[in-house]
């Protein structure tokens, strides 16, 4: 069995959960879902989905489970319509009424939401790691069960290695998932900082890149230069052919070279003859 559910927009979406019985049901004996993934409810949508079932009636009934001893109901599919129902006074309204498991109530219910699309990035990438922990899913399964691709699915996930502080600033930004992967890229302590500066400059996911880029730059060792490293070979190669024509002339000339971090050494060790003095070339201000 297959129902069709109506959007706030008024578009349909057909999901399948065969099974079960439509039953009217008393709102309040309808408790939610624990596994629900959605934490916030937009209030004017809600308001909108509730003069529309006050004028027309649920064209969906939400679907909910029978919880151990009868009185009470576990909601699988369909928060906000029960909502806005309770919103319109309705005290009473149908429901499909399904045999499941609390374990497949909750797989259910975090799958219809996550087909929806309509959850924000965290919600949703707890929505899928919640499949993953708590229903020992891979990150194919969970794939395969939402038909999406396997790094769409790792993609998701990584948006949970951002701080509570960097996904209260995403959202009260508006930032896009887009700005959110962008910063994953620097160090965890200039996540937050950078979502802040691309939030005050209002950076379009672009110039987002890009920023990310400059930052990271920062932090990488300069290439040396090709022109500077082919002037020290034009000095090393100078240095050898003075070197030779001391050799030549009957004096022992020796070089070592160490290159460190940002420096290369260069020390030239010549033999002293022997008795002799080596005159100290005089400065211009001596000679004059």
């Amino acid at each position: 069995m297959a129902f069709l559910w109506m959007s706030e927009g008024g578009a349909g979406e057909e999901y399948p959960l065969s099974g079960g019985q439509i039953e009217e049901i008393e709102a309040a004996r309808i408790e939610p879902n624990p596994a629900q993934p959605r934490r916030e409810f937009d209030t004017e949508a809600l308001l909108a989905l509730s003069e529309s079932i006050r004028r027309h009636g649920i064209l969906q009934p939400p679907v909910v489970r029978r919880l151990p001893g009868g009185e009470k109901y576990e909601l699988i599919a369909g928060e906000r319509r029960l909502r806005a129902a309770r919103m319109a006074g309705l005290e009473i309204l149908p429901c499909l009424v399904r045999e499941s498991s609390a374990d497949e109530s909750a797989e259910l219910a975090i799958i219809e939401n996550l087909q929806r699309r309509d959850l924000d990035i965290f919600e949703e990438a707890s929505a899928i790691a919640a499949l993953c922990d708590r229903f020992r899913m891979t990150q194919e399964q969970v794939a395969a069960r939402l038909a999406v691709s396997q790094s769409y699915v790792a993609n998701k996930l990584r948006l949970l290695r951002l701080s509570q502080g960097a996904r209260g600033v995403i959202a009260a930004a508006g930032l896009t998932e887009r700005h959110a992967r962008a910063v994953l890229r620097l160090p965890e302590e200039r996540r937050e900082p950078a979502l802040r500066h691309m939030a005050d400059e209002g950076m379009n996911v672009a110039a987002a890149e890009k920023y990310v880029e400059r930052l990271l730059e920062e932090k990488r060792p300069r290439a040396r230069h090709a022109g500077v490293i082919k002037d020290i070979r034009l000095f090393y190669n100078s240095l050898d052919r003075a070197m030779r024509l001391v050799r030549e002339a009957g004096i022992d000339i020796a070089a070592e070279r160490r290159e460190n971090e940002g420096e290369i050494e260069l020390t030239i060790r010549i033999q002293k003859p022997s008795g002799a003095r080596i005159k100290r070339p005089q400065t211009k201000d001596e000679v004059g």
